[in-house]
């Protein structure tokens, strides 16, 4: 799709009408393109860095119906979001799928287990599916041997799902481009243009990927949806806007399987102050989180845990799991997200409201909030907002979230497991990735740790999932920069000669990206200082 050449062609496009250019390539603004595009608009996605680098790859990986919402009487949107949980399920197979969890109760706790019970019973009563069960300390320690049993009052296990959030939007917008619509990473959107009115009419865009950032052009178009999430009120400034948005930090922790072996989730309430935390088998690693504090960067510097955060999770690790001997040393990887809740000023940043919000202002259109789950939603509810009124498709909302795929009668070889991940993951493309596919390519890059993405993803991605530099590959089309030891940097040298042929980069150019790499993953994704515990060589 996005092959070598594809961005010189899209940028000698762009002068044309565009009926809607939405800003910001994450899944709110991807949900936008795709339900815009498939509704017979001329549509253009622009994304200032890569698809997905924010806060949607960033995420706790979970598409869940909002069990919290029932904590705050809000039926309407838990009912809402368990709807889209289980379309997704349905729909989204290999790349959305179910996940058990189990909540564990200790004394102290301010929930009490009978009000637990009930919203749980809502919950399954609102997916039409009866999931929940209530474990005594003896039961709950039976199907999660490492778990603290001191003062364990009991617990239950109720169903959500999980994803990899990354692909997901991947997916989506893949889908936009194949309904007509037109998506361009690292296409700045340095301004707004406007009619005499003061009305926006369009966008001053440039080029950031490397040694074309010389260019740069006006795009006009009758709508502008900005769709950048945290940075939403960036683009809100430019009309004198005042800002709305408080940007709230949620920061994870990931461990290897074999220091943090897990088989179904677990949540419970810190000791601390009793927020929820969490923690999760993920592609072959367990993902812990998350903190809820305020982050007071300004945009465009990226979020990475702090020190406070990062003792934060690890006393609730320890806290739960004290049978593991768990330490600091054992993280192998963190990550950070912002969140964009609008500000109404509360000194618990926990409850400011995370139901997104559209606002339309001298005709520019701004989407913030809300979660991954729910992405739909707010894209049709987007799309109203704006008055459109598809002719060609009126029963738009009923069609499938994700559009259904098959695999050629001659996949019939591939396991039953690996066929699904690979048709979740990339949809119409993964017969492509399969037939093009060097002998040998269709194993994982190192299964011993767990690890399931094959080496054929890795050409893949490199040959048409719009790559410009390493660290798009490596953290978000095929994650290994969060699921292998120290961002996946020993492996580089494997990597380099599957991927450097299909990048179209001499070796002066894959030697900086690499060094680029191993900077930002050090940077932003290893232990805080000075929690580290050892630094990775530049490869």
């Amino acid at each position: 799709m996005w092959e070598n050449g594809w961005r010189d062609q899209v940028w000698g496009e762009l002068n044309r009408q565009w009926d809607i250019i939405i800003v910001g390539g994450g899944i709110t603004g991807a949900g936008i393109f795709r339900e815009a595009t498939r509704a017979g608009f001329r549509t253009l996605l622009l994304e200032g860095q890569d698809f997905s680098s924010g806060t949607s790859s960033r995420s706790s990986k979970l598409v869940h119906g909002g069990l919290r919402y029932l904590r705050h009487g809000q039926l309407k949107t838990t009912l809402a979001s368990v709807h889209e949980r289980e379309r997704l399920l349905d729909e989204g197979k290999g790349l959305i799928r179910p996940l058990a969890f189990l909540y564990a109760s200790y004394s102290g706790d301010k929930m009490p287990l009978w009000m637990l019970g009930a919203g749980l019973a809502l919950y399954d009563l609102f997916s039409l599916h009866w999931g929940h069960k209530r474990y005594d300390p003896h039961g709950l320690a039976r199907l999660t041997p490492d778990l603290s049993q001191s003062e364990l009052r009991g617990g239950y296990r109720y169903w959500d799902a999980q994803t990899d959030d990354a692909r997901l939007v991947l997916r989506v917008i893949q889908e936009g481009v194949n309904a007509g619509g037109v998506a361009l990473n690292y296409a700045r959107a340095e301004g707004l243009l406007q009619r005499a009115n003061g009305s926006v009419c369009g966008v001053k865009a440039r080029d950031v990927a490397g040694e074309c950032q010389a260019r740069a052009t006006e795009v006009e178009a009758k709508i502008v949806v900005n769709a950048t999430g945290a940075d939403a009120d960036r683009l809100r400034s430019q009309l004198d806007m005042g800002a709305r948005l408080r940007r709230l930090r949620g920061s994870h922790l990931i461990f290897p399987i074999s220091v943090f072996p897990l088989k179904r989730a677990v949540s419970f309430s810190h000791p601390v102050d009793g927020r929820p935390v969490f923690a999760l088998p993920w592609e072959g690693v367990t993902l812990f989180g998350t903190t809820d504090v305020d982050d007071k960067n300004e945009a465009p510097v990226e979020p990475k845990i702090s020190k406070a955060e990062l003792d934060y999770l690890m006393a609730a690790v320890t806290y739960a799991f004290p049978l593991l001997e768990i330490n600091e040393g054992d993280v192998q990887a963190t990550f950070s997200g912002i969140r964009s809740v609008v500000d109404s000023g509360k000194k618990n940043p926990s409850q400011e409201s995370r139901e997104h919000v559209i606002w339309s202002e001298s005709g520019l259109l701004t989407v913030s909030g809300g979660k991954l789950t729910t992405f739909r939603m707010m894209a049709l509810d987007a799309l109203r907002k704006l008055g459109v009124r598809p002719t060609r498709n009126q029963r738009i909302k009923h069609r499938p979230v994700l559009d259904p795929v098959e695999l050629p009668h001659e996949s019939s070889g591939l396991e039953p497991c690996l066929r699904q991940r690979l048709l979740g993951r990339y949809g119409r493309d993964a017969w492509s990735l399969i037939t093009t596919a060097a002998p040998g390519e269709l194993t994982p890059v190192d299964e011993a740790l767990g690890n399931r993405v094959l080496w054929a993803e890795l050409r893949w991605a490199a040959r048409a999932e719009g790559i410009v530099h390493l660290e798009d590959l490596l953290l978000r089309r095929v994650r290994l920069g969060l699921l292998l030891p120290q961002g996946a940097i020993p492996w580089l040298a494997q990597i380099r000669h599957v991927v450097l042929p299909e990048l179209g980069w001499d070796d002066q150019r894959w030697d900086v990206e690499a060094r680029a790499y191993a900077n930002q993953w050090r940077q932003n994704y290893s232990l805080p200082s000075p929690a580290k515990r050892h630094l990775v060589e530049a490869a």
